[in-house]
């Protein structure tokens, strides 16, 4: 079986192996540092004889393999180099990530179900006793505080494999997921917990931890963050940004709240002025719409417009309109996606079925909607007027 370098030394860099078994480009070696994905962490990357490593698992044997864009012969001897900055991160990661479970723990009795080590974030999600899958900014706030306590003190980290007479001794956080060779990551005098993954000495080059975001995920609290110099990185961009915003509000950072309160109320000011102004010019267009209207064979006239409205002045547009007597309205207004909403109506005295219309139009389109006899709404593709008009002129 191949022998883990890192669980001895998750520093080591450089290593020499040989291999011992080729299939197509997946290389088995004696010896390796390179960390496989399991356990919720992703794999190293380096090189390997000059060749760059792509991937690296574990099979069912327990077995390492290295996918690698080179060809090797067993027997060959070659030597590793592992990718630091990539490793270092995810040791931040892994270590930040026990430390935030076991605040977790402690402080609300709440269990890790998983972790994932993202690219940008890493998530864990917890199951608390009472099925709550919240928890107030107060609570994450002290979650932070505890673990950030912790790594300032740069408490030790320690990772081996215990004697199963001293295995059974240890105050594990949960119960191992393996039987045998199980490895315990110890920090500090509280966090005891079975992993085989990789974990700086001591909590400080962790450097910070930082909750980015707790909400809820099948069932369990999702809490969403960064370690180490992902943390860091975070900080600086969101200074950078506030402080962007903050200029561009003429104001400074610690007033941006204020400022953006004052603008939004500014805001939806200006909005509520431009709606009136919109529906004032809009009911008084609808006398012009049916002037316009040339009438079908019947008399009626058929009123058609694509206008800037939401739902609410759609259908007062078209309360106007079907006010008068044989009136049929077919309005639309852009939607998402360059779609339209639509709105169809009649006057009392006219005998078509606007529910059904808007529904066969809309389908025919591509749409959906419908409705009553005398008021029907939708969305889709603007053809569906197209395809409503055809119906009622030749319907």
């Amino acid at each position: 079986m191949t022998n883990r370098l890192y669980y001895d030394n998750a520093y080591l860099t450089d290593f020499d192996a040989k291999v011992l078994e080729v299939r197509g480009q997946d290389v088995r070696l004696d010896q390796s540092a390179f960390y496989p994905t399991s356990g919720g962490q992703p794999h190293d990357t380096g090189t390997l004889g000059g060749y760059r490593v792509l991937d690296v698992f574990v099979d069912d044997a327990l077995e390492v393999w290295h996918r690698t864009d080179g060809e090797f012969h067993p027997g060959e001897l070659v030597h590793g180099r592992i990718d630091w900055p990539r490793r270092f991160d995810h040791m931040q990661q892994h270590a930040g990530e026990h430390m935030l479970a076991n605040a977790c723990y402690r402080l609300h009795g709440g269990h890790t179900i998983g972790l994932h080590l993202g690219h940008d974030f890493s998530t864990i999600d917890v199951e608390l006793p009472d099925g709550t899958t919240r928890l107030p900014q107060t609570d994450l706030d002290a979650l932070e505080d505890d673990v950030n306590q912790r790594i300032q003190r740069d408490v030790p980290i320690r990772c081996w494999f215990p004697t199963e007479e001293e295995l059974c001794s240890l105050p594990l956080r949960k119960p191992p997921t393996v039987q045998e060779h199980v490895r315990v990551v110890q920090i500090g005098t509280e966090e005891y917990v079975a992993c085989g993954g990789t974990h700086p000495s001591s909590a400080g080059q962790i450097g910070l931890v930082k909750i980015l975001d707790g909400r809820p995920s099948k069932g369990k609290l999702r809490l969403s963050f960064v370690c180490g110099m992902r943390a860091f990185q975070d900080y600086r961009r969101c200074y950078a940004l506030s402080g962007m915003a903050a200029e561009r509000l003429s104001t400074g950072r610690e007033n941006l709240p204020g400022a953006v309160e004052r603008l939004q109320a500014h805001l939806r000011e200006t909005e509520h002025s431009l709606w009136v102004l919109r529906r004032e010019m809009l009911l008084g267009k609808v006398s012009d719409w049916l002037t316009a209207a040339a009438p079908l064979p019947d008399g009626t006239r058929l009123v058609r417009q694509r206008v800037e409205a939401d739902a609410a002045l759609l259908r007062e547009l078209a309360a106007a309109l079907t006010k008068q007597p044989r009136v049929i309205v077919l309005l639309c207004a852009p939607a998402a996606n360059g779609d339209v909403s639509y709105l169809f109506a009649r006057s009392a005295d006219v005998a078509k079925n606007m529910g059904k219309i808007l529904s066969e139009s809309a389908r025919q389109a591509g749409g959906k909607g419908g409705g009553k006899p005398e008021f029907a709404q939708g969305g889709g593709p603007e053809s569906a007027l197209d395809v409503a008009e055809s119906i009622i002129i030749n319907g």
